[in-house]
């Protein structure tokens, strides 16, 4: 695994190629509130684990007693425990060590890395990764002699990732990301295979002994550019004639903010926005109404004016009823609709199932499964009627979808009903479990999320200001609760942060005790434990409205800090040596090579002979605009130097010509506040967008791949269809435009080209029979291409010369016929041609340009 993450980081380091720095920062011990959304995930994680660890072995043994063919179950040891990914575990004591040696492996080696200077922050450090980052780039950036025009690349998947970007202001930052791909498909738990659920498992085929072997595909990166995201806020956050002068760059953080409304990892969300319904939109309509009418702005560098908070929030309360109502009608809908596309996916893998089993053969001829029609009548009957007779065995890999799925809707038990009359009163009493009428309790609730909104805007723009704040309920108020936040009085005391060890007694479950120190892991399961309670073992999670589980709230008991720690105090004492490096707080490291220009002036420290914890400050050309403290650090390793290798197979490190020191970021005092704005002299990048991006007023345009959606349009109008009827009244037949217009009948069968024929026996039919051109071999009836696009419009994709597409201009026949023949030849997607069908006739065509 290490080596795998060695890699992983040389392909980053490549694909960049920093200059200056690289920071490696490492999750270290997070804030309180934080803590929460991490002690639900390791609860989920672990119960999770466990119930699939069940249903495999309850179907393993259903299909080995069936006498399937399964590979050897895998030892208990093998499985990987993703909770060790937390801080003060020993498998992240070993990270450091790796990386460590990692650092000084390239920094020797690699002429790519000996000039620059490289940052490890591990998890000693207390603060999240992507935060820690995010701290030292704003107080660097607030030293009189910044660079403003440094450009910045941040690596990771978290969403917030882009907010936190914007929150700089910095003129050049951009973030990759591993790109995301949906529905990816997945090995069977049971036989190793790709292309079914263990659901559907029925062993390894006939002729194959083993599992397939795994298939790995090499990651691709994207880069999120947040110069161009800002391009597209400034268009979105315009306010013309604001009774203010307007300021972009507070309209971003005023945006970032309302971001939080919807949903981030210390807050539940409000029961009325949800992102996929707009909610953003929504949000923002609201916020240009607020600035218009108060003549401000909703939040200055981190802190926020809760009086137009609270406007903004009573200003949604009166339109939830509304939403609620609107989200239950798209829900029954949806429904619906997926109920009837259940039911044609399962006809179509019948008869998919059919035609390769009555063949004997994978595929019918050229077509694929997915592309087999709807059986219908008589045919249809016959194909289920055989289905229904076949052996489950003798169909492959897959049991029947009887077995797997269900046509039923399992709806969730909803007792809120958020779209019936006494929504409101119901939540607080099924949520909260508290009476109707105790108003004061929903004020409570709701000035403590006020607390928090203020809470998270100031850990992106100033850092984080308390530890050990926590919002203390499982969900959120209603908008129409916010009535007196704007006379709250919010503070914060800044505390501090959990040890390591500590940390994981508040986030991991009994199941993950490995991770702790034998003696503190006993008080998670000791009946006699005075903090037993704190891990249950069956938890209950509320769906909430949604449809699975991990949608759902894990409804976990709260840690009490007091009690938690007053209980390790027993078993303190236990820890052995190394458990206690493990437990401390550290400093990060700072890494430079001979052959940068800081190495003598670091290397002097340890000459100098002075004390361990001075710290020395940092500054100037010889460390290239970077300021802070060093100190001395115990695991340097002396010039010339050997570094032991903590990899198996890889090699020690000799002649060593790195050193290391302990790193510290400026200091500024407890009241400065950094500022929220563009630096001056920073210069703009050049603007990508071009008007046609932004596609004018067209909210609803989408990106469109394979032909061009702003095609000159000819049409004909009533008038013109009475003309044709008119002088052409005699003539039948499928034809251009018009029924009523003769073109190239095709055939004994009548189907014109280009005619909207009413039997839809296809486009482009020059076959005497019921196919269309090009069509028989792709399931016969419909267009060109199939069974076509919808029932109001065929589309066809083609590579027709002029004549084809300049035919209702009066082209001949015969060098029409000729282009089709040369077309069938060559097809491609250079040409685009639209029918619009309104019942028998076509009342629209437009063609793509000519080249």
């Amino acid at each position: 695994m290490m080596v795998a993450i060695f890699e992983c980081i040389d392909r980053l380091f490549t694909i960049v190629r920093p200059r200056k720095v690289l920071y490696m920062a490492i999750d270290g011990v997070a804030p309180r509130a934080k803590m929460n959304q991490q002690r639900s995930r390791r609860f989920r994680a672990s119960k999770e684990a466990e119930e699939k660890a069940a249903k495999v072995k309850s179907l393993r043994q259903e299909l080995l007693a069936k006498g399937f063919k399964l590979p050897p179950e895998k030892p208990k040891e093998s499985h990987f425990d993703s909770n060790c990914i937390t801080p003060g575990t020993p498998f992240m004591e070993r990270l450091s060590k790796c990386l460590h040696y990692y650092i000084h492996d390239r920094l020797n080696n690699d002429p790519g890395w000996r000039k620059i200077k490289v940052i490890l922050s591990d998890a000693n450090v207390p603060g999240e990764g992507e935060h820690k980052i995010m701290d030292f780039i704003r107080r660097q950036r607030a030293q009189p002699d910044h660079d403003p025009n440094t450009q910045h690349v941040l690596c990771g998947a978290d969403a917030d990732l882009i907010m936190l970007g914007l929150a700089t202001h910095e003129a050049n930052f951009t973030i990759i990301r591993e790109e995301f791909k949906p529905n990816k498909p997945k090995p069977c738990d049971l036989c190793g295979q790709l292309g079914h659920e263990m659901q559907e498992c029925v062993g390894i085929p006939d002729g194959m002994e083993e599992a397939s072997e795994k298939v790995f595909e090499e990651v691709k990166f994207i880069f999120v550019r947040l110069n161009v995201l800002r391009e597209y806020l400034e268009r979105e956050l315009a306010m013309p004639n604001l009774p203010f002068e307007y300021n972009f760059d507070r309209a971003i953080d005023d945006w970032v903010f309302m971001c939080f409304f919807v949903g981030n990892d210390f807050l539940p969300h409000l029961p009325s926005l949800e992102i996929r319904e707009n909610a953003i939109d929504r949000l923002v309509r609201l916020y240009k109404d607020c600035c218009y009418k108060t003549g401000g702005w909703l939040t200055d560098s981190g802190t926020a004016d809760m009086s137009r908070v609270q406007m903004i929030m009573q200003n949604l309360g009166k339109v939830e009823d509304e939403i609620f109502r609107d989200r239950q009608r798209r829900e029954l809908d949806f429904r619906a609709r997926n109920k009837m596309k259940r039911r044609q996916e399962k006809i179509e893998k019948e008869a998919a199932n059919m035609f390769r089993d009555v063949s004997g053969q994978g595929a019918l001829g050229v077509m694929r499964a997915g592309e087999v029609s709807v059986a219908s009548g008589a045919k249809g009957m016959i194909m289920q009627q055989r289905l229904t007779n076949m052996d489950a065995k003798g169909r492959g890999q897959k049991r029947s979808i009887d077995q797997v799925d269900s046509d039923s809707d399992e709806e969730t038990p909803d007792e809120v009903r958020l779209y019936e009359e006494g929504a409101k009163d119901r939540y607080y009493e099924s949520k909260f479990e508290v009476s109707p009428d105790n108003h004061v309790f929903r004020k409570k609730v709701a000035n403590e999320y006020a607390r928090g909104l203020c809470w998270v805007l100031k850990y992106y723009y100033q850092g984080c200001v308390s530890w050990d704040w926590y919002f203390p309920f499982h969900y959120a108020p209603f908008a129409s609760d916010f009535s007196n936040c704007a006379t709250a009085n919010i503070t914060f005391d800044l505390g501090e942060p959990f040890n390591p060890l500590e940390q994981l007694m508040g986030v991991f479950p009994a199941a993950s005790r490995a991770h702790v120190p034998e003696p503190w892991g006993k008080l998670m399961y000791d009946p006699e434990s005075v903090i037993i309670d704190f891990y249950p073992e069956d938890f209950k999670i509320d769906l909430n409205g949604k449809k699975f589980a991990w949608q759902g709230v894990a409804l976990l008991p709260f840690v009490d800090e007091t009690r938690l720690k007053n209980a390790l105090k027993s078993v303190y004492h236990k820890l052995t040596p190394e458990e206690k490096l493990r437990n401390k707080r550290g400093d990060g490291f700072l890494y430079v090579s001979v052959q940068h220009q800081s190495y003598k002036q670091l290397t002097d420290l340890y000459r100098m002979g002075m004390s361990f914890d001075t710290e020395v400050p940092i500054a100037g050309e010889d460390f290239q605009g970077m300021q802070g403290t060093v100190l001395m650090a115990t695991n340097v390793v002396k010039p010339t130097g050997t570094l032991p290798s903590p990899v198996i197979g890889l090699e020690e490190l000799t002649n060593n010509h790195v050193v290391t020191v302990r790193y510290r970021d400026p200091k500024y005092s407890d009241d400065f506040v950094f500022p929220a704005r563009r630096l001056e002299g920073a210069k703009e990048p050049p603007r990508v967008l071009k008007p046609e991006d932004y596609h004018g007023g067209n909210r609803n345009y989408r990106p469109v791949i394979g032909f061009n959606q702003n095609m000159p349009r000819a049409s004909l109008g009533m008038s013109g269809h009475r003309t044709l009827g008119h002088h052409l009244p005699n003539l039948q037949g499928g034809g251009l435009l018009s029924n009523n217009v003769l073109l190239l009948q095709g055939g004994q069968g009548g189907q014109g080209l280009l005619g909207a024929c009413p039997t839809q026996e296809g486009l482009l039919g020059a076959a005497p029979g019921q196919g269309s051109f090009l069509g028989s071999g792709l399931g016969g009836q419909g267009t060109i291409l199939g069974s076509g696009i919808g029932q109001n419009s065929l589309l066809v994709q083609e590579d027709f010369h002029r004549e084809v597409l300049d035919q209702h201009h009066g082209r001949e026949v015969p060098r029409i016929l000729a282009s089709i023949r040369k077309a069938a030849k060559a097809w491609g997607p250079a040409r685009t041609l639209v029918l619009e069908q309104r019942g028998n006739k076509v009342e629209d065509f437009s063609a793509s340009p000519l080249s």
